[in-house]
């Protein structure tokens, strides 16, 4: 078993009498398979621990799950985002997967696969995806939500071939350690939520697990980016598990100002109008035109980009003037809501929802990524509307324009 271990990164720690063997793996890469199923088959573990939570676990096992996505929910809770984010991520997963003619997460499936054969007792150690989603929206400020978005994004539509070479370099140690610590430096908003906490999290899990006494030889199957945070933790006992898994399952409390901003920049133009109009009607009828067709044509041509049905189009070009003055609702939500009623998703649509978004085109031939892409683009498009109608607005004020 040394002689497989040595070819893998890993760690192996004692905590009490239990000895918890700590794989790291790539998602996508066929040596991690590989790994997995061999050293399953030295039957030299009782326990199987997995980085997975029971969502993750259900998407693995059950691909058609995304056929319940309650879509109005989502664009209604302003998580349109982070699921479209969700999908980014897989997709550029799969990508990467279909290069090497292997499944995302196919060493998590050995895992399982080989624990449920051999009756060894499986364990989910992961913090749920979608609690982890939400400390991460409610981590990045709201005005780099569409920046990150963006970024996936491009990651995504990128043509660039990975090499198998790569993605192997990225399991040793060293690199993959200064690699998430340049992340930590650029972004410790997302490197906290994502990979610290998780990190922090899974160590627990596996601490717990020991303390329990149910288990004396753990593999836990994780990615090679985790290991050494989740050895780290590990080899702290300054909390009980179960008060850090509380701690890390409940939500940060949101910051108040966010909500307030959106009412200040409302005041500010609405005080700009009510200038415009006491100086002279002419003016304030100008500056309310210029802010209908500034607020309402950048909507629209969000939707127009979104490929959206033109009713959708009409929509956002006739509401987003009316919705960025009442923050408790916003145009995307409008438009994405339009868009769903007149397009409704058919039951192929999820069914070819991961495949479709691998590709550029993909995002807006399936209904499901088009209402999201709906969403995104004219709530951006009403975003730089509202501070280019007020600038223009202003300068009629004071610019003489």
């Amino acid at each position: 078993m040394q002689e497989l271990l040595d070819q893998e990164p890993h760690r192996i720690l004692t905590i009490g009498d239990t000895e918890i063997t700590l794989l790291g793996t790539a998602h996508v890469s066929p040596s991690s398979v590989r790994a997995v199923q061999a050293l399953l088959e030295t039957c030299a573990f009782d326990t199987v621990a997995i980085e997975l939570c029971a969502s993750r676990q259900r998407a693995l096992l059950d691909p058609a799950a995304l056929g319940k996505l309650d879509l109005f929910s989502v664009i209604r809770s302003g998580q349109a985002p982070m699921v479209a984010a969700s999908l980014a991520l897989g997709a550029y997963q799969q990508r990467i997967a279909e290069q090497y003619g292997i499944e995302p997460g196919a060493e998590l499936r050995a895992a399982i696969d080989g624990a449920l054969d051999q009756g060894l007792t499986l364990v989910l150690i992961d913090r749920e995806i979608g609690l982890t989603l939400r400390r991460t929206y409610n981590a990045v400020p709201w005005w780099r939500r569409m920046e990150l978005v963006g970024g996936l994004f491009a990651g995504v539509l990128s043509k660039d071939k990975v090499e198998e070479a790569e993605i192997e370099r990225l399991k040793q140690g060293d690199m993959l350690e200064s690699t998430f610590s340049e992340f930590a430096e650029q972004s410790e908003a997302l490197y906290r939520p994502i990979i610290d906490e998780r990190d922090r999290y899974m160590a627990a899990r596996l601490r717990k697990l020991a303390e329990s006494g149910g288990a004396r030889r753990v593999l836990a199957v994780v990615g090679a980016g985790h290991l050494a945070g989740i050895e780290r933790y590990l080899a702290e006992s300054d909390k009980a598990p179960d008060e850090t898994l509380r701690e890390l399952e409940r939500l940060p409390p949101k910051a108040r100002w966010p909500k307030v901003l959106p009412w200040v920049i409302v005041a500010v133009i609405l005080a700009g109008f009510f200038v415009g109009f006491t100086r002279e009607t002419e003016l304030g009828l100008q500056m309310v035109l210029d802010w209908v067709l500034i607020n309402g044509g950048l909507a629209a041509i969000g939707g127009l980009v979104a490929l959206a049905h033109p009713l959708t189009i009409v929509t956002a070009a006739l509401g987003a003037p009316l919705t960025s003055l009442n923050p408790t609702i916003g145009i995307g939500f409008v438009a994405g809501a339009v868009e769903l009623w007149l397009r409704k998703p058919q039951v192929g649509d999820f069914a070819t929802l991961r495949q479709d978004v691998t590709q550029a085109k993909g995002w807006w031939r399936n209904r499901v990524s088009r209402v999201l892409l709906v969403f995104l683009f004219t709530t951006l498009g009403s975003a730089m509307g509202t501070y280019i109608g007020g600038a223009r607005i202003f300068g009629h004020l004071f610019g003489g324009g």
